[in-house]
């Protein structure tokens, strides 16, 4: 059926020369880098889970539900009208429509429940919802990424696995027994700490058994609607990770008083908040004192979903560049077929492509990883960190890019890109900021061999087939050799490596135009300006362009 248009003939003018919205298209067919890239990491169930979420997502209504998500925002119910304490956080239906949609589809539990290349699912489910809405990536990931961690407690996991594992989305607050699925967070860090998670003043004082009662504060709690969440509080022994379920064993509201929400950047559709624990039920997960190195799983999963993430609105802003500027004119030509502009939507597509293959260069790690892998394993705990930083530092010029490609109705908060835009940073800081990242790429280096073996050979897996490829290899070994430099040339050494990575990934995976384009570009920076669309000449920049077209 043909969608309703509003009439373009008003009473001073007829509105021509605008583009029609984009609705109504399967993100998954419709991108087909990305399509190419699962059918040949994954098997044919792989391509059919991940295309019907794909035709899910496209739909209008939910392309609608996104965009209200982030304009109907969460609120805070601290008290009842008799004033008794709450602590509840009300979201609009659509948030609940779409964490609906994601649970049905496994997001936050297929790389558990798959026979086969279950990460890599989860990752392609991650990069379409993400796409559409940010937000519910949030609780969604944080429910994956906690299930190995929670089997430390091995009963605890016995108990909860079956309800963060369900496909069925609950948002009823009440105990985890009455209830059919449920979702995990975490809450680690403090005012006076931040990264620095040792210096959390929060304290545990043993019960009995595995039970402690916690008193302290959480700066960020992010989905605060949780059923329960991991966290990290001190006992005698030192640092040590505690399970925080919102309800008690006796059935009564824990003692986690949510302060206030966050009032973000972006992201808005998801809460974030400041939370307190005045003798809150925990239970012990992992050693006392092994607080960092049990929660750590949870971090490790987590940082590949922010990976996943920052590729995956590099696309949702490329996209929406492209369907603009090929329905937009000027001066007798449209936008996309001007010399000036395509250079641009080829830089961007050239970045947007070798982000994804990176990021699912991760998932594919993570897999094997499963299937016990070694090398992989340990390439994992490196990779997974070399490409949250530099995907997230890319991601942020490449949404200003695509937003700068639509003019003046870029900006205005009509369309997608000022979400867009607003969203663009939040992953390069959730989990590890810059400087956290690079200093934990250097700790691996340092302290992880098997880390650092993995990662000598994929650069030596880089090397023999291109010369700029392999001069580039040889500026990541002259920048790790620079020990009195190391930790200053940090980010210039993650930032080469990334490369390294992602140009071994185009040549092995994209069209020879578009490897050849980034090899030109990325590896010589003679070859290549400060700003996207600064690329050398000779490219065919219609072929890159054509095959970042989302297939309608």
């Amino acid at each position: 059926m043909t969608p309703f248009r509003p009439q373009s003939l008003l009473p001073t003018h007829e509105v021509t020369n605008q583009p029609e919205p984009l609705t109504d298209y399967n993100l998954f067919d419709s991108d087909l880098a990305f399509a190419e890239t699962v059918k040949r990491l994954g098997d044919a169930d792989t391509v059919r889970r991940v295309r019907a979420y794909g035709a899910a997502l496209g739909r209008d209504e939910i392309l609608a539900a996104g965009d209200l998500a982030n304009r109907e925002t969460p609120e805070l119910v601290a008290f009842d009208r008799f004033g008794r304490r709450l602590d509840e956080v009300r979201f609009h239906p659509s948030y609940h429509r779409l964490m609906s949609l994601g649970m049905e589809h496994g997001q936050h539990s297929i790389a558990w429940t798959a026979e086969a290349h279950g990460h890599l699912s989860h990752c392609a489910l991650e990069y379409l919802m993400h796409q559409v809405e940010a937000g519910v990536c949030c609780p969604l990931s944080m429910t994956y990424a906690g299930l190995p961690a929670l089997k430390a407690n091995p009963a605890l996991y016995e108990t909860w696995a079956p309800k963060l594992l369900s496909r069925t989305y609950d948002p009823a607050f009440r105990p985890v027994a009455d209830k059919a699925g449920a979702t995990m967070g975490m809450a680690m860090t403090e005012k006076q700490g931040g990264s620095d998670v040792r210096a959390n003043a929060t304290r545990a004082t043993h019960v009995k058994g595995e039970t402690y009662e916690l008193v302290g504060h959480k700066w960020f709690c992010s989905a605060p609607m949780s059923d329960a969440f991991l966290t990290l509080a001190y006992t005698d022994a030192g640092l040590t990770c505690f399970f925080v379920p919102r309800w008690t064993e006796a059935r009564e509201r824990n003692r986690l008083f949510i302060q206030r929400l966050k009032d973000k950047l972006g992201n808005k559709a998801n809460a974030s908040s400041e939370i307190e624990y005045h003798g809150a039920e925990a239970i012990r997960v992992g050693a006392e004192g092994r607080g960092i190195q049990t929660i750590i799983q949870m971090v490790h999963h987590t940082r590949v979903d922010t990976t996943v993430g920052a590729a995956s609105l590099m696309r949702a802003a490329l996209v929406q560049a492209l369907h603009f500027t090929a329905q937009r004119s000027a001066f007798q030509k449209r936008l996309i077929d001007q010399p000036l502009m395509q250079a641009v939507l080829a830089d961007l597509a050239l970045e947007t492509e070798a982000a994804m293959l990176l990021a699912f260069r991760i998932a594919q790690a993570f897999d094997a990883a499963e299937a016990g892998n070694a090398q992989e394993k340990a390439f994992s705990r490196i990779g997974v960190a070399i490409a949250k930083y530099w995907l997230n530092k890319r991601v942020v010029g490449v949404v200003h890019e695509a937003m700068e490609a639509h003019g003046g109705s870029g900006f205005v908060e009509d369309g997608p890109m000022a979400r867009l835009y607003r969203e663009a940073p939040l992953n390069g800081i959730w989990e590890g900021a810059g400087n956290v990242i690079c200093l934990d790429v250097l700790r691996a280096l340092d302290k992880d061999a098997e880390a650092k073996d993995a990662l000598v050979e994929q650069l030596k897996a880089a090397c023999g087939h291109d010369r700029r490829l392999d001069a580039q290899v040889d500026r990541v070994i002259a920048l790790a050799s620079n020990r009195a430099a190391l930790e200053v040339n940090a980010r210039r050494l993650v930032e080469e490596t990334a490369l390294v990575l992602q140009a071994d990934l185009m040549m092995r995976h994209a069209p020879a135009a578009l490897a050849d384009a980034f090899l030109a570009s990325r590896l010589d920076e003679a070859n290549w300006g400060h700003a996207f669309g600064t690329l050398p000449p000779g490219l065919d920049l219609r072929a890159i362009v054509e095959r970042a077209q989302p297939v309608l």
